[in-house]
C-alpha cells in the first residue's frame, strides 16, 4: 500500500505542477503587448499630409452610420494638411507624441491618452511629434454634411512653431 500511495502522490504532483502558470516573464507575450490594436493601413496621398501616413479605415462612411472613422499613424514629423469637418472631429490618442493645432492658436502637445475634440468648420492640423511617431483613432460624425475639406499642406516652417 506504501508504494501504490508513493505513486499516486507523485502523479498527483507532476499533475499540479503541469498545470500551474509560470510566473517568469516571456518576452513573446510583452512584445505583443507592445503592438498597435489595429493593422498600420495603407500609406495616404501625398495630396493630403506630409511625410510618411498611414491609415487604416475602421469604419467607412456610410448611409446608415453617417460616420467614418480609422487608424492614423504618423511618423516623426509628419502631418495632415490644413483641413476642416463641417460636423467635427474627434481624435484619441493612442501611441506616441503628436500635435494638434487650430488655425490662430498655439500648437498644442497631444499624448496616449489624450482625446481632442473638434468643432465643426474649425481649420485645424494634426501629426506627429518632431522625433516621435504618433498614432490616434479619428472620428467624423454627421459625414452626410461632407467629411473633410482640404487645404494647403503645413509648411516646414508653421510646424516648428
Amino acid at each position: 500500500m506504501n508504494r501504490y500511495t508513493s505513486i499516486c502522490f507523485v502523479v498527483f504532483a507532476l499533475t499540479l505542477f503541469s498545470c500551474v502558470e509560470s510566473t517568469s516573464k516571456n518576452p513573446e507575450a510583452e512584445s505583443q503587448s507592445k503592438e498597435q490594436i489595429f493593422e498600420k493601413g495603407t500609406r495616404t496621398s501625398k495630396e493630403k499630409f506630409v511625410g510618411d501616413v498611414y491609415m487604416n479605415l475602421l469604419v467607412p462612411e456610410d448611409s446608415i452610420y453617417t460616420t467614418k472613422s480609422g487608424s492614423v499613424t504618423f511618423e516623426a514629423g509628419s502631418r495632415t494638411n490644413w483641413h476642416y469637418h463641417p460636423s467635427g472631429q474627434l481624435l484619441m490618442v493612442t501611441e506616441g507624441t503628436g500635435y494638434h493645432q487650430i488655425e490662430g492658436q498655439a500648437k498644442e502637445t497631444i499624448v496616449k491618452g489624450d482625446v481632442i475634440k473638434v468643432p465643426k468648420n474649425v481649420k485645424h492640423w494634426h501629426g506627429a511629434s518632431t522625433d516621435e511617431a504618433m498614432t490616434h483613432i479619428f472620428v467624423i460624425p454627421n459625414t452626410e454634411k461632407g467629411a473633410s475639406v482640404w487645404f494647403e499642406p503645413v509648411s516646414d516652417a508653421e510646424f516648428a512653431e
